[in-house]
């Protein structure tokens, strides 16, 4: 299963010098897949800089002492991401460049037999929820009193704040929940003991994750609480942006809504990820709504909350897909001009519902087609979109600085996955400021501002 690559002995790096001429190991902490992960990784950096570790995150480099890998298993393309980066510090440590890897994360709780097996190069492998265990392994002290504070990876002023763990759906075509078990939420006090501590060290935008944010607090208080998190979060000094990810169409918490006329800080941004449009499609994939439901949530949204950006993503090639149904999908986003909108194939994924009940009966050429298909629609309704902006004044943030502008984003784009706002350098601007920009001109994803003295 994995490429296998040559072991050379060499000589190990030295020690790096700490504080008083003591001798610090340096840890390389490199983090693969989604925010969630990256969550767990800030909080890894955290708990081993508290005990005197030089810690470094995703460094591409090779002169850490030890290298932990936060893993990745969703899917095929994530799962081949993590074996090449395992076998990346593997051919490392066989050079003598790194003296211990390590492997933790969702790859290695899926895999963790196979993975033993197949790659003893590496020193030992830990599943997603062995924080504990990891620390320990490196001879540091577990504080679980600071879990709730991160050394924080992305730029300072936005944050990731993972509300829970888990999902108790099961869509026939995810293996989340066989890696990561039974939602779970956390308890709003730590949720805003951590807000607290993220705005201490200059967060402004926080933007909410789980695996399904629409489940939050039913597990520990009975009934969804997700309005009431979002208001408390907002009381939080210094925050001014927060952001909704990952909202499942089913039993959506509609009580949210009214929050955002009344929340100023509660960005008209919403990420709702649908997957499919057709009844068939939708049944195959275990997901319990269907087409009109999903139209009558979409409206209501709309109504509701006018001006909205709707974030979504779309499976294609789900086993049982027809050009029928494909049709109808196409439909669909030309219909409903989503904002934001991702498209992937299907991949067929051992211990999934999908795996065991269907046959992965579309071609690959033919998903990757249609996902192209889906894309191009779509690149013409952002462009569209993009053009009704200009003449618009927008509350911008600043992300970073280039050659030619600075790059920030309004409150209807998420960092990293939505476009931009390149804003021209007529004025001095400050990284994580937030700044009047008009819109002056755009392209299929990005908009082009001046500073709005």
């Amino acid at each position: 299963m994995l490429e296998r690559k040559p072991s050379h002995a060499g000589s190990l790096p030295p020690l790096v010098e700490g504080a008083g001429g003591g001798r610090t190991q340096k840890i390389n902490v490199v983090t693969l897949g989604c925010s969630k992960n990256l969550v767990d990784s800030e909080v890894l950096l955290n708990q081993l800089a508290m005990d005197g570790f030089e810690v470094v995150h995703d460094s591409n480099d090779t002169d850490s002492d030890i290298v932990v890998i936060n893993t990745c298993g969703f899917i095929h393309d994530a799962k081949e991401e993590s074996v090449n980066t395992i076998m990346q510090f593997v051919g490392a440590k066989g050079r003598g460049e790194i003296e211990k890897l390590y492997v933790m994360g969702c790859l290695s709780e899926r895999y963790k037999l196979d993975l033993e097996k197949e790659v003893p190069e590496v020193d030992r492998f830990f599943g997603k929820f062995d924080m504990k265990a990891v620390v320990s392994e490196l001879k540091a002290n577990y504080r679980p009193e600071f879990i709730y504070e991160r050394k924080i990876t992305t730029p300072s002023h936005f944050a990731y704040l993972k509300i829970s763990e888990g999902c108790n759906r099961v869509c026939a075509f995810c293996a989340i929940p066989g890696m990561t078990g039974k939602h779970k939420s956390k308890s709003m006090e730590d949720l805003v003991k951590e807000t607290k501590y993220l705005a201490k060290n200059g967060v402004k935008e926080i933007l909410l994750i789980a695996q399904d944010l629409s489940y939050y607090g039913i597990d520990l208080y009975g009934k969804g609480m997700l309005a009431e998190l979002i208001q408390k979060i907002a009381e939080v000094d210094g925050i001014e942006w927060i952001r909704l990810h990952y909202l499942y169409p089913t039993k959506f918490p509609m009580d949210i809504l009214p929050l955002f006329r009344t929340v100023p800080k509660l960005c008209k941004y919403i990420d709702i990820p649908l997957q499919h449009s057709s009844n068939n499609v939708l049944k195959r994939m275990l997901r319990h709504v269907t087409t009109e439901e999903t139209e009558g949530l979409l409206l209501k949204i709309k109504k509701e909350v006018p001006g909205i950006a709707i974030r979504t993503t779309m499976l294609v090639g789900h086993p049982g897909e027809t050009e029928d149904d494909f049709e109808q999908l196409k439909s669909f986003v030309q219909k409903h001009r989503f904002d934001r909108l991702g498209a992937f194939t299907y991949s067929h994924e051992e211990g999934t519902y999908g795996y065991q009940k269907y046959s992965d009966d579309v071609p690959e050429e033919l998903k990757q087609a249609r996902q192209e298909e889906l894309m191009e629609i779509q690149q013409i309704i952002s462009s569209q979109l993009n053009s009704s902006r200009v003449g618009q004044i927008l509350k911008v943030i600043i992300d970073r600085e280039d050659d030619e502008f600075y790059v920030g984003r309004s409150e209807f784009d998420s960092p990293e996955v939505d476009g931009e706002v390149l804003i021209s350098k007529e004025f001095p601007l400050r990284k994580g400021q937030f700044y009047q920009v008009e819109i002056i001109g755009s392209e299929e994803f990005d908009l082009y501002g001046v500073v709005n003295q």
